[in-house]
């Protein structure tokens, strides 16, 4: 859907919008996020109301949100993502540009060319290429190898990222989904080129353990990168969407390729149910003690939020108000939040 050419008009960005939310300085880089990073994986393609989109992006920079993490897959259509934040730029946060961290990603499957995929030379940089074009700007903060591409070898992926920051489309470089061994290696090669490895990009939650468990968060305090983690809240798992047993219209359990109706089962809904319990104890919701979890580790620059809505982005983002959580708190929540639970690992 086509952003309303009346866009531009109106907005006019809160001046407190710095005096709230944390921020937090990106491994050893120079680099401060903020704590929440607004991601357009999902609900900023052409099924949505471009409306309501545009209202989630500028409430979010009124929050203090600064990072806008995007990918030449995200729509749908492919790119549907990018072209519309494009389009909001363009129109409202022009003369706020040195005041954003974009970033994107390529390597993941766009169609079946050789070249619309991969973590070869032709497709990071052409992908790049085009999401500039797309994003409306000269350089992205933040371009990201999507995934690890075992058919590629990793010198040309990573000769790939130093080339974006060398051409100046790119200020920092990232991996995604990288597992833990793969990561190390990107980082020496990039060390050694001179452009080190800003941030990695992994899956972690209450439910979904492995940045723990394969020596990532570990990983990351070594080699001085930060972690901008996605799906923290579970696909909505780690929510009270599921907990009654039903499952809402609208659900990403109905329509996504991550998460089934099949996967709400009476095994999550106890464990929910009992970190429900928790978060209701310390006067927050689920939401908000599971984004509060994956905050509390120290290598963790920024979690990645959705939001279909501005009241949902104001609830999420309120999580930085309650207190640490306990040592009593987490193990409770270790006993509860079991890895695997209704996530497809």
């Amino acid at each position: 859907m086509a952003v309303p050419e009346s866009y531009g008009t109106t907005y006019q960005a809160a001046e407190d919008r710095y005096e709230n939310l944390e921020y937090r300085r990106t491994g050893n880089s120079g680099l401060d996020l903020p704590a929440f990073s607004l991601g357009l994986w999902q609900k900023f393609g052409t099924d949505y109301p471009a409306d309501v989109q545009r209202d989630i992006v500028l409430h979010a920079f009124d929050l203090g949100i600064t990072h806008f993490d995007n990918a030449n897959r995200y729509g749908p259509p492919h790119r549907a993502a990018e072209k519309f934040f494009g389009t909001v730029l363009r129109k409202d946060l022009a003369h706020h540009r040195d005041e954003l961290i974009l970033s994107t990603k390529a390597g993941n499957p766009l169609g079946p060319s050789p070249y619309l995929k991969g973590g070869s030379r032709k497709s990071l940089l052409s992908s790049l290429d085009h999401s500039l074009r797309d994003l409306g700007t000269d350089y992205v903060d933040i371009f990201y190898s999507h995934r690890p591409d075992p058919s590629t070898p990793l010198e040309e992926t990573v000769g790939a990222l130093v080339s974006a920051v060398q051409s100046g489309k790119a200020l920092y470089v990232g991996v995604s989904n990288y597992p833990a061994e793969t990561a190390h290696q990107a980082a020496e090669l990039l060390r050694a080129a001179g452009v080190p490895l800003l941030v990695h990009q992994p899956r972690y939650s209450i439910f979904d353990r492995r940045p723990e468990t394969g020596g990532l968060i570990k990983l990351a305090a070594e080699d001085g990168f930060g972690l901008v983690v996605y799906s923290p809240l579970a696909q909505g798992l780690l929510t009270n969407k599921y907990l009654d047993g039903t499952i809402p219209a609208g659900a990403r359990a109905l329509n996504s390729t991550f998460l089934s109706a099949d996967d709400i089962d009476d095994t999550y809904r106890e464990r929910a149910g009992a970190l429900d319990e928790i978060a209701r104890e310390r006067g927050q919701s689920l939401a908000q003690l599971a984004l509060q979890w994956v905050l509390r580790q120290p290598q963790v620059t920024s979690a990645l939020i959705g939001a279909s809505s501005t009241w949902q982005l104001d609830h999420n983002v309120r999580a930085l108000e309650f207190p640490p959580l306990t040592d009593e708190e987490l193990a409770l929540i270790d006993r509860h939040g079991i890895h695997g639970t209704g996530v497809r690992v």
